[in-house]
């Protein structure tokens, strides 16, 4: 970046379609660097061409838009390990098919996978030189071999996006070449966000029938009366880079190119380091045994030291992780914890939808069925029917150290391995004596989803409804261009926006704890009405958003004050938007709360024995997946993640504070304040309370509480799943790793990190309904200081 700056600092550099000194200055720069790159992969200018482009994607584009411009279209046939980029090309075919690696080299010798309906459309043939998902590479080699099929005209295409990080690539031989290369310098140098297509000269003819030409690609153009142009001639790049190249991009290139080879050396180096990098992290993550014996990984990445050496294998390691019982552990969760201890790793599909499929055994009809099933890119349901759904990726690169490597084996070890020679026994903590006497310790409603908190004033009878604590989470805030709901886990400042209830003015009022321009007011208040005037108008909004997996369809405030304000506090471009109770579609959502296994009866001899935390689960009476959990009765609720209501305990706090402590050098961990978990209600012993104090986590054995004078019934929903986002202080927004760490220590189960409860009122909510025990019609409420009695699970 330096360097960059430099030149950035030191030159004028003007649009490369000018005879300005700037201009042609540009046009110099770029053209060599265009050379250099061409060299760096020992391309002959003679036998190559190179064309700038965004990224491999783009390059991939530029292919595909070519050869569907020919005559009767093309047939495409696609490598099963390929990227999502190249995968997408099918759609532009008239016919293609999907190979593994024999069918490949069986296509190659003899038969065709393709029907012949007796037109020579041309083939393109499009695979990665390296897997971006589980580092396998493949044999440069099969371009030439299919060169020299015949008679139908064939191209290839090359991925080698994933294969030049790390290693070098020698395109010198032009008759053994792919006919388009396609790469991102990114991936390489980190900087700049540039990619390039190379195209080996014999099959520039591809790219002949394409109609569309943009700005600096011909020579003449005539539009009055007549329609022609004369494209420019002299090189492909000329008629391929529409418009005005990233020039500054481009410049940065060559800035990288020498920066990276004073670090690093030659990329043969760097493919030495990482070779000997991959191996030892794939020794150490295979190494790693529960106490009784079961592997903790399942590597799907090939053996770095059994590959065939003609081919090797990339610094890439793709494994899922089990307990020591053989349940599969969340990608989500293990992406949490890495995240908190700095360990940059890649979770899920990794856009390779044949290589996962493969790697993990997923039929078709699975994968469809998952998707039927919620299963969406990105979402947190990683494992569904006793299967996970993508892999964890672990990749290194020049930078890369032998202590990143033990450090990160180490953290898979602390984490995730068992040492326990036997299971240990599971389940909810069950007592046969009375519940000690509890109390409501504090109430609070987050009016705001992701906001700061409201505590409720002691002596104040506040109201639950079905779908929740009144006005709890019926605010949100939206992307302006996206319409995605904000959320407290990527903007941690969204603690400090502290919104309080005026019930007597009928307002909300929101203040900013932090720091603001003095242009800006330090609070703003919103009506609680459902004033239709206060909302952009239902046509002109009609944006979707998601709340966890939920697609919703909130109403956006129109004053353009209420947004500036919210805008420029968070320094995110966003919208108040509302979600009231009641609607249909995509304005109604439902409770997701499920029992957890570690909540469920065991057998008799099991009753006595207490969950201890920091123990591991015993195997689950069923088969380890989350399939096993009791289907919730359908519950209304606004925008709360799961559930109507969210409890938490204080002997629980107490607990976790505990392990926090002891865990920390010299006893001196912080304590974590019962505001990170965001609850609804806190309980706690009573004051008065001569009883035995409750047993931590005793909550997860209850079936449900009777609360107040009344005797409200509310049902215990399931255990709370718990993400990083309890490590933000809810006072100053700040991030730290506790209690996230201790919890995943503590309170983990078939992979997956709890605290607290999900609660909603008795009698299931009924969709909407009444909802819970209301002799004569009675408003159900709750206060500071309400008495708790706790019913046990049988």
């Amino acid at each position: 970046m330096d360097r960059f700056g430099q030149d950035m600092t030191s030159s004028l550099f003007g649009n490369p379609h000018s005879a300005s000194a700037s201009s042609q200055f540009s046009t110099a720069r770029i053209e060599d660097i265009r050379l250099r790159v061409l060299q760096f992969f020992n391309a002959d200018p003679v036998d190559f061409d190179l064309v700038f482009v965004a990224n491999a994607t783009a390059g991939i584009k530029l292919v595909a838009d070519a050869l569907r411009a020919c005559p009767g279209g093309f047939d495409y046939v696609y490598h099963q390990a390929s990227h999502t980029s190249l995968v997408g090309v099918r759609e532009e075919a008239r016919n293609s098919r999907c190979l593994d690696s024999q069918q490949v080299g069986e296509w190659l010798e003899e038969r065709s996978p393709l029907s012949d309906d007796g037109e020579a459309s041309p083939v393109l043939f499009a695979y990665p030189a390296q897997s971006n998902m589980d580092g396998r590479r493949f044999p440069l080699s099969w371009a030439a071999r299919l060169r020299c099929r015949g008679p139908t005209k064939a191209y290839t295409l090359l991925d080698a996006a994933a294969l030049v990080c790390s290693s070098p690539l020698d395109l010198s031989d032009v008759d053994a070449a792919p006919d388009f290369t396609v790469l991102s310098f990114y991936k390489i140098f980190g900087f700049p966000d540039l990619g390039a297509l190379i195209v080996r000269r014999g099959a520039e003819d591809v790219f002949s029938p394409r109609r569309y030409f943009g700005g600096g690609t011909v020579d003449m153009v005539v539009c009055l009366k007549e329609q022609w142009h004369a494209p420019k001639s002299q090189f492909l790049h000329e008629r391929l880079e529409h418009g005005t190249l990233p020039v500054h991009s481009i410049v940065a290139l060559d800035a990288a190119l020498d920066v990276y080879r004073q670090l690093f050396g030659s990329m043969q180096d760097v493919a030495a380091h990482t070779s000997f990098l991959s191996r030892r992290l794939y020794r150490g993550l295979k190494s790693l045994r529960h106490g009784n014996g079961q592997a903790v990984c399942l590597l799907y990445s090939p053996d770095p030291e059994a590959t065939d050496s003609s081919l090797g294998s990339g610094p890439v390691i793709a494994f899922n992780i089990r307990n020591s019982v053989g349940a599969w552990v969340s990608l989500a969760e293990v992406e949490k914890l890495a995240t908190l201890k700095c360990f940059h790793v890649r979770t899920g599909g990794v856009c390779n939808p044949g290589g996962i499929a493969a790697a993990l055994g997923l039929e078709p009809w699975e994968m469809m069925q998952n998707f039927s099933s919620g299963f969406r890119c990105g979402a947190e349901n990683d494992i569904m029917a006793g299967k996970p759904t993508g892999v964890i990726r672990a990749s290194l690169g020049a930078m890369s150290t032998v202590s990143d490597v033990d450090s990160f084996v180490g953290f898979v070890a602390e984490f995730y391995r068992d040492i326990s020679p036997a299971p240990q026994a599971s389940g909810a903590a069950t007592q046969s004596h009375p519940p000690s006497q509890l109390h409501i310790h504090s109430i609070s409603i987050f009016p705001i989803k992701s906001c700061a908190r409201f505590d409720v004033p002691p002596g104040t009878d506040w109201e639950v409804k079905p779908e929740g604590l009144a006005w709890d989470r019926e605010w949100c805030l939206v992307h302006a261009g996206t319409g995605q709901v904000l959320s407290q886990k990527r903007h941690p400042k969204m603690a400090l926006v502290r919104p309080s209830l005026d019930l007597e003015q009928g307002q909300l009022r929101v203040t900013y704890a932090g720091e603001v321009s003095p242009q800006l007011p330090r609070e703003i208040s919103i009506p609680l009405s459902k004033n239709p005037s206060l909302f952009h108008p239902p046509a002109a909004r009609a944006r979707s958003s998601r709340v966890c997996g939920d697609e919703i369809q909130a109403q956006t405030y129109s004053c353009a004050n209420t947004n500036h304000f919210f805008s420029a506090v968070l320094g995110v471009p966003c919208l108040l938007a509302r979600f009231p109770a009641g609607g249909q579609g995509k304005s109604m959502r439902h409770s997701k709360a499920q029992l957890q296994k570690h909540q469920l009866p065991h057998q008799p001899a099991e009753r006595n024995a207490l969950h201890m935390p920091g123990s591991f689960p015993a195997a689950p009476p069923s088969p380890p997946d989350s399939g096993s959990e009791r289907c919730p009765i359908p519950r209304r609720i606004l925008l709360s993640n799961e559930s109507p209501i969210l409890a938490i305990t204080l002997p629980s706090l107490d607990a976790l504070n505990d392990e926090i402590r002891r865990a920390s050098p010299g006893g001196s961990g912080s304590e974590v304040s019962s505001g990170v978990f965001r609850a609804n209600i806190v309980m706690g012993p009573a004051p008065s309370s001569n009883t035995t104090a409750l047993t931590p986590y005793a909550e997860d054995a209850w079936s449900g509480v009777k609360i107040g004078r009344h005797g409200w019934e509310f049902d215990m929903l399931g255990a709370c799943r718990r993400c990083h986002m309890v490590c933000i202080n809810q006072e100053t927004a700040a991030k730290s790793e506790e209690p996230f760490v201790t919890l995943s220590k503590t309170r983990r189960f078939d992979g997956k990190v709890f605290f607290g409860v999900h609660m909603g009122v008795g009698g299931g909510g009924g969709g909407g309904g009444a909802g819970g025990s209301r002799p004569g019609g009675a408003v159900v409420t709750v206060r500071v200081g309400d008495g708790v009695v706790p019913v046990w699970r049988e």
